[in-house]
């Protein structure tokens, strides 16, 4: 029978007692220099990143499941819940606690190799062949977890701060009003998410977004999860070229699937930059919020775990 060398290096990279990339090439009787290179040469992905990723996507499953998450950060390798919430909130743009049930959990990747429930790896070749999808995806997860990291450096503020006019006569889209204050530009990151899932989902305009960081934050949450499982379904029927009719607007107008994600990025990233400004007018100091170091420190994350 022909050896499939991608299943054993797979079955290594992800054992349940490899947990550094040495332990993972003894298993192969490979040394780590050796493994690593076979891995990133027929994965696109290294043995610690794709091991950190499945099984943050096993993690999703679990949780989805009702498991508790101090069990789920055990299984994931964490020594503790508050380690695997900060890992997850990264990957992911919401904390576990937020995690929709009953929906495929798979994060970006450069292949086609997934967690499937309950114990089975995916790995699609179709996937594979659509591996720029790696790059939306990337964009979304880290739109998110900024987000999320944004409304969190707000807290720092009292209401009369976030509410107070900053910028007059700021407008960001003429449909949204004036977002002059540092809560107008964060409620609108939270609420232009909620508009659109409302949108794609038939329902109500939803309501306007509180000031009060705590209700914005557990806004935000249940979004974000519902904004994942949404494109996730999009990009699994491979419907981004499809259109649906928008019953929120008046009248009604048609969009395509993929411009409506184009259009939330392109005003949520203009956004992040804005409240980053009006968090330094007000004394607090955020990181720039560069895609490129998020990536990194998730990677580093794993390294220290």
């Amino acid at each position: 029978m022909r050896r499939d060398r991608l299943r054993e290096l797979l079955d290594a990279a992800l054992g349940a007692e490899n947990t550094s990339v040495e332990a993972m090439a003894r298993d192969v009787f490979a040394s780590p220099f050796h493994f690593s290179r076979q891995v990133s040469d027929a994965a696109g992905e290294g043995p610690a990143a794709l091991r950190r990723r499945v099984l943050l996507e096993r993690a999703a499953w679990r949780l989805g499941q009702g498991t508790p998450v101090a069990d789920v950060a055990t299984e994931a390798g964490y020594e503790s819940a508050e380690g695997f919430s900060r890992a997850y909130a990264r990957a992911w743009g919401y904390p576990p606690s937020a995690t929709v049930a009953g929906t495929r959990t798979w994060l970006d990747a450069p292949n086609g190799i997934h967690f499937h429930p309950p114990t089975n790896l995916w790995v699609s070749r179709q996937r594979q062949e659509r591996a720029g999808m790696q790059l939306t995806a990337h964009l979304i997860h880290h739109d998110l977890a900024d987000t999320r990291s944004l409304i969190l450096a707000a807290a720092a503020l009292d209401p009369a701060q976030r509410d107070a006019v900053a910028l007059p006569g700021l407008q960001v889209l003429a449909f949204n009003g004036p977002e002059e204050s540092l809560a107008a530009v964060l409620g609108n990151l939270v609420h232009g998410k909620e508009v659109w899932l409302a949108a794609l989902a038939g329902e109500r305009l939803p309501q306007a977004p509180p000031n009060d960081v705590p209700d914005l934050l557990e806004r935000h949450d249940r979004a974000a999860a519902a904004w994942v499982a949404e494109l996730q379904g999009i990009d699994e029927r491979d419907a981004w070229g499809d259109q649906f009719v928008d019953a929120l607007c008046e009248p009604p107008q048609s969009f395509v699937l993929s411009s409506v994600v184009a259009h939330v990025l392109t005003y949520a990233a203009g956004r992040r930059l804005l409240a980053r400004h009006l968090l330094r007018l007000h004394g607090v100091e955020p990181d720039d919020g560069d895609p490129i170091m998020w990536l990194r420190e998730g990677s580093r994350d794993q390294e220290e775990r």
